[in-house]
């Protein structure tokens, strides 16, 4: 009795889970025969159109009589052709309805899946474990900072720090010169030998004497 029960109730819901499916088996099944009446129904209308086309002129009994049948399997044709699409109208909705279905289920267990994932899951826990987070990043920085600050307090003398900064604007301001070419005034002056002192020292003197003598030469002119 139970395990008839038991098969009654699972044989049930695989029923309603395939009845989408057989449904549209069967309504296929439905459109077969009917587009095969169709081409049947069509052949019988081509066959009574050439018997009244034979008739038309030496039986005139005959003819009509064809024609009356062709008018009948005629009726009959737009009946199925009405029934086809009646019938391809319902396999689309099913199709539809069913696909509405399956999208509505995927949903369903997507929502189920978030709440599961979100079942642990508060604003005040996450707020909780990101303040957390900093609070151990801000001891990590601290004791980094801790180990490292004996170290570099050693052996650190800031005379010697601002002599090798003097000596590195050199270094630098000199291959700036010997790329462009070009020498400060006060090195041209200090660069200078002591004999071109003198040189241009005396070259000043003459330029003296003669601008005198010149002076002296006008006068005696007048």
């Amino acid at each position: 009795m139970s395990g008839w029960g038991l098969g009654w109730f699972g044989g049930g819901a695989a029923k309603k889970k395939d009845a989408p499916k057989n449904a549209i088996l069967g309504l296929r099944s439905t459109l077969e025969m009917l587009t095969k009446r169709e081409k049947h129904l069509q052949n019988q209308m081509e066959e009574q159109d050439a018997i009244a086309r034979k008739y038309v002129s030496t039986n005139k009994t005959a003819a009509k009589a064809a024609l009356r049948r062709k008018k009948q399997y005629e009726h009959a044709l737009e009946q199925t052709s009405a029934q086809m699409m009646t019938v391809e109208r319902e396999i689309s909705s099913i199709e539809t309805a069913n696909i509405n279905k399956e999208t509505l289920d995927a949903m369903k267990n997507a929502s189920a899946a978030m709440k599961h994932i979100h079942g642990g899951l508060t604003i005040d826990k996450v707020d909780q474990t990101m303040e957390e987070l900093h609070d151990q990043h801000a001891i990590g920085e601290e004791i980094a900072e801790a180990l490292t600050q004996g170290a570099m307090a050693n052996g650190v003398d800031e005379d010697e720090l601002d002599e090798e900064f003097a000596e590195l604007q050199q270094e630098e301001l000199d291959n700036k010169m010997l790329k462009t070419g070009t020498v400060p005034v006060s090195d041209q002056v200090h660069r200078l030998p002591a004999v071109a002192h003198g040189e241009i020292r005396t070259r000043v003197e003459e330029e003296d004497e003669e601008e005198e003598l010149r002076k002296l030469q006008a006068e005696m002119a007048m």
